[in-house]
């Protein structure tokens, strides 16, 4: 078992006022696997692009293996899937087409050849050559890899015909399965595996997690808390301050968290009344040396020798006094706790006349001539979140946006009450583009409600001088959740919301709901949030 081990880790960025990192120190072991937890923009990619050494810092990050990054990028989508994988793994037909002309070269060599290469100063002929690739080759199992790539994807229930398929036909979810089951077979690395969750649905966080329970030596930034707790042997938390590691799942470091966050409270609670004492203290011992000197004016000059004597000892004594009073301030305010605040949400509910507010019956919805999902029934009531369940596919986003008006091709019936204020997130960012002031008046928005609600889900006031087309993905989501949060409405159609969200926010959207309680239909994929807030299930793979 090796270690990585960061020694008093500094960075910044060059536009950067603040540093992301400093003086960060700790220690991991390359067995164990890691979930990384932290709020959107904290610094959790730029901590994984500085262990891959993509930018330059100050301190030291020591380790005995490789870095790889998931997801990585594909340049040639239309490479087979089986060349992808053995590519990522070795090079294997690099080897073996070295392999090859050297037994080529062996069986052709001549005394000529042999003299010519002693001349050239070549000391390896052909046949040490082939030794040396066979002994890489079968050191990296080149003779099983078929084998062995074959077992990686039955654990992650894939199909194997995908392997003679171009990896660019593939879906998003059998992509981020391919890929991690390339990095896996590789040796001696330790993996970076940046939200794998993302274009999986319920069953397949499932599978991935029952995966990732048998691998070991992995950083894992994931926002699932039933994901992570199935996943991860070991929490890295970075907050505003620094960066921690403790033993134990997501559940266990949540639960350390909220104990150590009470606690932290209660502290800063008497260090601020300390502060406050103090700074009092400072203020009237400051009062005491200026009514002091005061004192010497108007006196005689023969009497402000002795006055002045005097004077200046109360003055030098109430100065020492000032000057301890403002010191044990600073060390006051030292001692100050980094807790990590989560504010409360609002939303800008309205009352509708109705209780009957959407109606569905027999409805099938159509890709082309293709059926993805037929006999929907289901009724939505004031007051209701209605979940929809189902696999990738399945029809789930589709049905939300023809009761939103879009054009999707149906059969069978359904029915939107009249006047109905609905409120999208959509599950799609790539439209933002501008500033923030410009997304507000394009959505007639409040921009002082809208700004706020950012600010409760932890933009820093930087970011809002930024162009939304440069946020983060989690960051973009915010904005639509904002947007959503910010705007009068009767029901809430949310398609994947929390997609790129950090932990704090999801408990944080998940605790509003359940205060408001709106009416809602919504596709998420996170079962704590689903099995939190739903009252009633969609299932989209039960078939009639």
């Amino acid at each position: 078992m090796s270690q990585i081990i960061v020694n008093d880790l500094t960075f910044s960025y060059d536009t950067a006022y603040d540093n992301i990192f400093e003086n960060v120190s700790f220690m991991i072991d390359t067995d164990w696997k890691l979930g990384f937890i932290g709020r959107n923009g904290r610094g959790k990619t730029t901590f994984l692009n500085l262990l891959l050494g993509k930018y330059e810092y100050k301190g030291s990050i020591t380790a005995s293996v490789k870095f790889d990054y998931f997801p990585f990028e594909v340049e040639n989508v239309s490479i087979l899937t089986k060349d992808l994988i053995k590519n990522t793994i070795a090079p294997f037909s690099q080897w073996e087409e070295e392999m090859e002309e050297c037994l080529k070269q062996t069986i052709a060599d001549t005394k000529e050849n042999q003299d010519i290469r002693e001349d050239n100063g070549e000391s390896e002929d052909p046949l040490e050559r082939y030794g040396h690739l066979q002994e890489l080759y079968q050191s990296h199992d080149g003779y099983i890899i078929d084998e062995l790539i074959e077992k990686e994807l039955s654990k992650l229930d894939v199909d194997l015909s995908v392997l003679s398929r171009p990896f660019g036909t593939l879906s998003f979810g059998e992509r981020t399965k391919i890929m991690l089951a390339g990095l896996f077979l590789k040796k001696n690395n330790f993996l970076l595996i940046d939200e794998p969750t993302n274009h999986l649905d319920m069953e397949g966080r499932n599978i991935l997690a029952n995966y990732l329970q048998e691998k070991k030596g992995f950083i894992l930034v994931s926002h699932d808390r039933h994901f992570l707790d199935k996943s991860i042997d070991h929490v890295l938390s970075i907050n505003r301050a620094k960066i921690e590691v403790q033993s134990g799942t997501y559940s266990t470091w949540k639960q350390n968290k909220d104990w150590q966050d009470k606690y932290a409270l209660d502290k800063n609670e008497q260090l601020m009344k300390d502060i406050k004492v103090l700074g009092e203290a400072a203020r009237r011992a400051k009062g005491w040396s200026d009514k002091v000197e005061a004192s010497k004016i108007g006196h005689h000059v023969y009497d402000r020798g002795a006055v002045g004597h005097k004077a200046a000892k109360m003055m030098k004594r109430s100065k020492a006094i000032e000057n301890r009073k403002l010191e044990a301030i600073k060390d006051k305010k030292g001692l100050l706790n980094d807790i990590e605040q989560v504010d409360d949400l609002k939303m800008n509910i309205q009352p509708f006349p109705n209780k009957r507010l959407i109606t569905v019956e027999d409805l099938s919805l159509f890709y082309g001539n293709r059926e993805v999902a037929s006999n929907i029934n289901f009724t939505l009531m004031s007051g209701e979140r209605i979940a929809f369940a189902g696999s990738n596919g399945s029809g789930k986003s589709s049905l939300l946006k023809l009761l939103l008006g879009q054009n999707i091709s149906y059969t069978g019936k359904f029915h939107v009450a009249s006047g109905l204020k609905i409120s999208y997130v959509s599950q799609d960012t790539s439209f933002l583009s501008g500033n923030l002031e410009e997304f507000a008046a394009k959505y007639d928005l409040d921009e002082t409600i809208f700004k706020t609600v950012l600010r409760q889900l932890d933009f820093s006031r930087n970011q809002f001088e930024k162009e939304i087309q440069d946020f983060s993905g989690g960051q973009k989501k915010k904005v639509l959740l904002a947007k959503s949060l910010a705007e009068a409405a009767n029901v809430f159609i949310w398609d994947e919301p929390l997609n790129f969200i950090d932990v704090f926010s999801r408990i944080q959207i998940e605790e509003l709901i359940l205060r408001y309680k709106p009416t809602m239909i919504f596709v998420e994929h996170d079962r704590m949030f689903r099995e939190s807030i739903t009252t009633k299930l969609v299932d989209f793979d039960i078939r009639p």
